[in-house]
């Protein structure tokens, strides 16, 4: 069995990769009937000496593989046809700016495997960057936290080399946060824990929610929340997450008893359809709420975070959300919300994302090549085989050709 890493060719560029050297070592040694060969790339986050010491052959061409690993979209004119293909392909909700792509797969007889659908039986996610999504999230919402208080001036993500890296720079600001800063964290997955470890690495005191709301205090603290301390059913009745997941219309928001008393919210949580939205337009408008900046990690727009009206970039990470006229302005107008809601946060972090799922790539996907797919995670991974959408996927039919 033959892995290729290809070229990351999407642009902006993403400097990411599936497999780290180090996990292309670890999946060498433990699978020695496979072989990985690595597509030359100007902008891979890891050198070409580092994938050689690792025992990888580097090439121009990887049409002789089995399984190509990529991480963004591959271009529809770069698609190998009749290969096995992994990427994130943003089409299983019907993004129609990806249609076209789709369509190639099919056309092109690939096979396409999607990492936002490598699930265990259950659905969870067995590979995800969402941590360090989480992790750049926070550290990008500390950095517009000082410069919307002109209180210090934080280097972008992208120009530290690590996690280690934010928590220095981090810790070295920890004193100029305002002392009494209140900062409310939502989720508890992979992208809000991400954002808690930074929390935690500044030695920031985490509080209860009943201390959060009702006490005040002479350093910054955090709440960290889950779905059920935002959101609670309109019948008053208290049944706990299953039913909030299976029923989620019969809640409503409860998050502005929090926004009443916070400055500074990461948004981490995952948004599932017909939740009820955090916060509206409505809610921001009134007098007692409170927040100043957010960190949108979770980044839907115009969804249930009602300031969130676009993703921002890497290149320019910050806008401005006026309430009164719901629309953009100037993040350091006195008025305005400084919203950070950058889409692709983990390209900050691109050789700490790369390794993290790296780890859990030869961990939970490479057996399936070697197991017969024991476990089925190739099977519910797979959109596509035979030029034709497999059964799971098959709701993207209409779709796929233009009547949706």
């Amino acid at each position: 069995m033959k892995f290729g890493i290809i070229r990351e060719r999407k642009n902006p560029p993403d400097r990411r990769v599936v497999l780290s050297p180090e996990a292309c070592e670890v999946l060498l040694k433990k699978f020695p009937k496979a072989s990985i060969a690595v597509e030359r790339s100007p902008i891979r986050v890891f050198l070409e000496d580092a994938y050689e010491k690792a025992r990888c052959s580097i090439t121009d061409d990887v049409s002789d593989c089995d399984v190509l690993l990529g991480v963004k979209e591959v271009p529809m004119e770069a698609l190998i046809p009749n290969k096995k293909y992994f990427f994130f392909s943003h089409t299983i909700k019907k993004q129609p700016y990806n249609r076209g792509l789709l369509q190639t797969i099919l056309e092109k007889n690939i096979e396409l495997y999607d990492h936002e659908v490598i699930t265990k039986e259950n659905g969870q996610r067995l590979v995800a960057f969402g941590r360090y999504a989480g992790i750049v999230g926070a550290y990008n919402g500390f950095r517009t936290v000082g410069l919307k208080y002109r209180a210090f001036d934080l280097p972008k993500a992208e120009s530290l080399p690590n996690q280690k890296g934010l928590i220095s720079e981090l810790n070295h600001i920890k004193s100029k946060l305002p002392q009494n800063l209140k900062i409310l964290l939502t989720g508890k997955g992979r992208v809000g824990n991400g954002a808690k470890e930074m929390l935690d690495a500044m030695e920031l005191k985490k509080v209860t929610v009943n201390e959060y709301l009702h006490h005040t205090f002479e350093e910054p603290v955090y709440c960290q929340i889950d779905v059920l301390e935002y959101n609670k059913r309109k019948d008053g009745q208290h049944l706990g997450r299953t039913d909030f997941y299976q029923h989620p219309e019969a809640y409503e928001s409860n998050f502005m008893r929090f926004a009443k008393v916070t400055d500074f919210y990461i948004a981490g949580h995952f948004f599932g359809d017909g939740a009820p939205y955090l916060f509206t337009r409505e809610d921001a408008k009134n007098e007692k709420f409170k927040i100043k900046v957010v960190a949108d990690v979770s980044c839907d727009i115009d969804g249930p975070v009602a300031c969130t009206i676009k993703p921002s970039t890497i290149a320019d990470p910050i806008y401005g959300y006026d309430p009164e006229t719901e629309s953009e302005t100037d993040f350091m107008d006195e008025k305005a919300i400084a919203v950070m809601a950058v889409d692709n946060l983990p390209c900050e972090l691109p050789a700490d994302a790369s390794e993290g799922f790296g780890e859990m790539f030869v961990k939970y996907v490479i057996p399936a090549f070697f197991n017969n797919d024991k476990n089925g995670v190739l099977e519910r991974a797979r959109m596509t085989q035979n030029g034709k959408l497999t059964e799971r996927y098959a709701y993207l039919q209409d779709f796929v050709d233009g009547k949706e």
